[in-house]
């Protein structure tokens, strides 16, 4: 049986299919609910229940959560479907989704920075045998892998790049897209049997809280360096709604706090995660609130 939460997750995002082929417009007015648009990955779905409740608590004005895939995200966002989106990864990860959309929405705030995408592997794999990407193309190495790079969405920028990466490096391997959850529990089963495994993985995640990763080495950068997370909003945001749009070009979160947060939202839930970080960055939140 579906939850009620996801019931409502799920019927927001028929929502916002229904709008994107009717060209839907959502009222603008002061009265009307804010729709916050987020794909499934731990980090956007916690700053985006973050956000939700600071609007509802600190703003009182109701918030709508649509979760959605990446592409008609941002395609949602242009159109005025949903009002912002807090997972916009520059300069390189969400380029191709930048570059379509730039000029035609509202640049709010740094969410976070620091962010990184790469491949891990358990701790346990000895660096003297896998260190670096480059490393991958040992046919010893090749073996305890399967010849299998574990992946996620095929629209993800991770996914893209990953598969640019395998190019680069000249490596005879498979890229299996799944999906965030796929790519977690087949790291999980493979650490409980101490087997060898490389997965996609991007910083901050609550995995690296619970399991011992470490990322292999890029000599090409072809996964990219570092990067910042920034919010984006609808055409007219920042007019409509001037408040809102001020809190969410305050809001910024350090990485470890982040992550901390997700790993609470992980281990009990998003709800318990969400207050337990409003309880104990008090300051903090009231920055994003000042002036």
């Amino acid at each position: 049986m579906i939850s009620m939460k996801k019931r409502q997750l799920l019927t927001a995002g028929a929502g916002l299919a229904a709008g994107l082929v009717t060209g839907f417009r959502p009222a603008r007015a002061q009265g009307q609910p804010i729709k916050l648009g987020f794909a499934p990955w731990a980090d956007a779905e916690f700053v985006t229940r973050l956000a939700a409740r600071l609007i509802q608590d600190r703003l009182g004005t109701k918030v709508e959560l649509v979760q959605t895939d990446v592409a008609p995200l941002y395609q949602g966002l242009t159109r005025g479907d949903v009002d912002a989106m807090l997972m916009c990864w520059l300069p390189q990860t969400h380029a191709d989704y930048y570059k379509r959309v730039e000029g035609k929405v509202e640049r709010l705030g740094t969410v976070y920075d620091g962010a990184k995408l790469g491949w891990v592997v358990p701790a346990y794999v000895p660096e003297s045998e896998l260190a670096s990407i480059a490393d991958l193309a040992k046919p010893e190495v090749r073996g305890k892998l399967n010849g299998r790079i574990q992946g996620i969405e095929p629209g993800a920028g991770l996914t893209r790049l990953s598969q640019d990466a395998i190019k680069a490096y000249g490596l005879d391997y498979t890229l299996q897209e799944s999906s965030e959850a796929a790519m977690l529990s087949m790291v999980n089963r493979q650490m409980r049997g101490k087997n060898w495994i490389v997965a996609t993985a991007w910083s901050p995640h609550w995995m690296f809280g619970k399991y011992d990763l470490r990322y292999l080495a890029d000599p090409q950068d072809a996964l990219g360096a570092a990067e910042e997370v920034i919010g984006l909003g609808r055409p007219g945001l920042k007019q409509d709604r001037p408040e809102v749009a001020a809190f969410l070009s305050k809001l910024h979160l350090p990485l470890e706090e982040l992550e901390a947060g997700m790993l609470v939202a992980q281990e009990d839930s998003q709800d318990a995660a969400v207050a337990k970080y409003i309880e104990e960055h008090g300051s903090r939140v009231d920055g994003w609130f000042a002036g």
